[in-house]
C-alpha cells in the first residue's frame, strides 16, 4: 500500500515537520500573481488564506484593511505567521485546521486564496476540498487558485495540474469559472518561477 503523501490532513497527530527547514514555497512575500490580484481590487470582504503556511497572503489581505484568516495544519508555520503579523503591525487570525474539513470552520468568506494546496490532492481528497469550499464561500464570493502546471518540464515536485483537472473539479451548478490563465509560481532557493495555472471561480 503506498505511503500517504499528506498524512497531516488525515491524522492530526502526524509529525509537524514541513517547516523544520524552510520549504521551497515559503518565499517570505506574496506570490506575484496574488499581489497583482490585490492591486487590481480582486480581494474583498472576509478573506481566507487556505493552507496559509507562514501567512503571506493573509497578511497581504490584512494590509488592505480586510478581515483576514489563515488556516494550516502546521503549528510551526502558524507560529511564524503570527510573529510576522506582530512584526508588521497587522491584524489577522491564524488557526490550525484541516483543509479537507472546511465546513467545520463554521464560518463563511467572500474571498478564498489557495496558493499551492489544490495541487496536492486528487480523487476523494480533491472532492472533499471542493465540497468544503462550496460550504464556506458565500454566493457571489470568489476562489482564486494558484497551482503547479502541467506546462512545467520534469517530474519533480507536486502533481502537475491540467486545465481539465481544474475545470472538472468544480460542479457547474455551484461554481462559475471566470478565468483560467497561465501564470508562474515563485519557489526557493532563488526564487525561481515555475509554470502555474491561475484560476478564478465565482460561487453561484
Amino acid at each position: 500500500m503506498p505511503t500517504d503523501p499528506h498524512p497531516e490532513y488525515h491524522d492530526p497527530d502526524a509529525p509537524d515537520t514541513l517547516y523544520t527547514t524552510k520549504p521551497p514555497w515559503d518565499i517570505d512575500r506574496p506570490q506575484p500573481a496574488f499581489a497583482a490580484l490585490a492591486e487590481s481590487g480582486a480581494l474583498h470582504g472576509r478573506v481566507l488564506d487556505l493552507g496559509c503556511g507562514t501567512g503571506e497572503h493573509a497578511l497581504l489581505a490584512a494590509g488592505l484593511g480586510l478581515d483576514a484568516t489563515g488556516i494550516d495544519q502546521s503549528a510551526q508555520a502558524l507560529e511564524l505567521a503570527r510573529a510576522k503579523a506582530a512584526d508588521r503591525g497587522l491584524k489577522a487570525s491564524f488557526r490550525r485546521h484541516n483543509a479537507l474539513d472546511l465546513a467545520s470552520l463554521g464560518e463563511t468568506f467572500d474571498t478564498v486564496l489557495d496558493c499551492g494546496l489544490f495541487h496536492l490532492f486528487d480523487g476523494a481528497d480533491r472532492a472533499a476540498l471542493v465540497s468544503g469550499l462550496t460550504a464556506i464561500v458565500r454566493p457571489g464570493g470568489h476562489y482564486h487558485l494558484l497551482g503547479f502546471s502541467d506546462r512545467q518540464p520534469g517530474d519533480w515536485g507536486p502533481h502537475r495540474l491540467s486545465r481539465t483537472d481544474i475545470e472538472s473539479a468544480f460542479p457547474a451548478a455551484d461554481w462559475h469559472l471566470d478565468s483560467l490563465e497561465p501564470a508562474t509560481l515563485d519557489i526557493n532557493p532563488t526564487p525561481v518561477p515555475v509554470a502555474a495555472w491561475l484560476a478564478a471561480f465565482t460561487r453561484r
